[in-house]
């Protein structure tokens, strides 16, 4: 799989922007601030419909733009499909796959498939939960439109059922029909949240599942003399709901596992006005020896971690007959000289490889391909991210 054209309108720092790729590497260079990371971050929305760095759509669309376009062509084995995204800073995108408009725009999600390792990977083991819901998400949306969609179903009820949650005590408070409007309405929302919440949590389980052989292989070959690493899912409605060790998650046991733990915490969430069980309030434990890494683990050692998500990424989707488009934003700049050997080993025989890199120097001399330099260029229009001209050249 590669992506041979993407063509940029109004993102972020882009103006315009129409780039021919190939099945190779392409390092973008410039200084910090020239717009080399909008361009991986315009590919990975493509995929996953959600950016790396912000949690809105709002900050993708150039200032003073009601909206941005993302087109990329993307190859896969002989087949060839154009995705393209409005994004807008309101309101709901629009999409069309070949031209044709699209009912949703999570219909493009698999048309691309890509792994991008950047800097803010180290959040995944430091940060919070969020963070590392995000990335088993990212995982997840990535099999398609249909994961993608229990997602947003999810959240939807979420949305609804916290906004309940927040007036509920008032109305407990008052008694009478208040009181009993507020229960058999929770009632509903929680078979809802029950029901969605279920699928999602389920999806982010199995994904887990298959991806932990390849964490603990790739962290083994990163650091061969540190304790052994691991990944488990920690989902606030108890262990219980977890399947036994190589089994599938049992959709069913979930959704009946997230009903009761909803009843027990009833009087709790009436009271504090926010849900407190849920896929939104799970977490994903990275392990390192017998203990979850965040808050012990040194910072190589966190790098480590963090790298080995992102090769067992890569891998995962191998081992599902797809080979993903890899991308590194800046990332040698955050590693030593073992962990940059053993990255560009790894992505070596990459169909398509996209590096952005303030310092040249920063990349392993291994990898080759295109040079593309990034400039930027302000005048009346205001600043904007432009390709620079002559400055293209073959790498050894």
């Amino acid at each position: 799989m590669f992506v041979r054209e993407l063509h940029l309108r109004d993102f972020r720092s882009w103006q315009s922007a129409d780039i021919e790729l190939r099945a190779e590497p392409t390092i973008f260079t410039g200084r910090n601030g020239f717009g080399k990371t909008n361009i991986l971050e315009a590919l990975y929305y493509l995929a996953t419909l959600r950016s790396h760095r912000v949690s809105s759509d709002a900050p993708l669309v150039h200032t003073g733009k009601q909206s941005a376009l993302v087109t990329a062509t993307v190859e896969n084995s002989g087949r060839e499909l154009t995705a393209q995204l409005r994004i807008n800073a309101e309101g709901a995108n629009k999409a069309s796959i070949n031209g044709g408009p699209a009912r949703r725009a999570r219909e493009v999600v698999g048309i691309l498939r890509a792994v991008l390792f950047a800097p803010e990977d180290l959040s995944l083991v430091r940060g919070e939960p969020t963070d590392r819901r995000r990335f088993v998400d990212e995982l997840v949306a990535q099999k398609g439109p249909l994961h993608v969609a229990a997602r947003s179903d999810y959240d939807r009820v979420l949305r609804q059922r916290s906004a309940l949650l927040k007036t509920a005590g008032a109305a407990m408070r008052r008694g009478g029909s208040d009181a009993e409007s507020v229960l058999s309405t929770l009632d509903v929302w929680d078979g809802q949240l029950a029901e969605h919440g279920a699928v999602v949590t389920a999806a982010r389980i199995d994904i887990l599942e298959a991806l932990r052989p390849h964490f603990i292989e790739a962290y083994g070959s990163i650091a061969p003399h540190s304790r052994p690493a691991d990944l488990a899912y920690l989902p606030t409605a108890g262990a219980d709901l977890l399947p036994p060790a190589g089994e599938s998650a049992d959709v069913e046991h979930i959704r009946q596992s997230l009903l009761d733990r909803l009843a027990d915490l009833r009087s709790k969430e009436i009271d504090r006005g926010v849900c407190l069980v849920g896929p939104h309030r799970d977490d994903v434990g990275v392990i390192l020896g017998d203990e979850i890494a965040k808050g012990f683990a040194s910072h190589g050692e966190s790098w480590s971690l963090a790298l080995s998500l992102r090769l067992a990424s890569v891998a995962l989707a191998r081992a599902e007959g797809v080979e993903p488009v890899i991308m590194l934003d800046d990332v040698f700049a955050e590693l030593d000289a073992a962990r940059r050997r053993k990255l560009a080993e790894f992505t070596a025989d990459a169909e398509q490889l996209l590096v952005t890199a303030a310092v040249a120097e920063d990349i392993p001399s291994g990898i080759g391909g295109r040079r593309v330099a990034i400039e930027v260029v302000a005048d009346e229009e205001g600043r904007r991210s432009v390709l620079a001209t002559g400055e293209e050249a073959t790498g050894d």
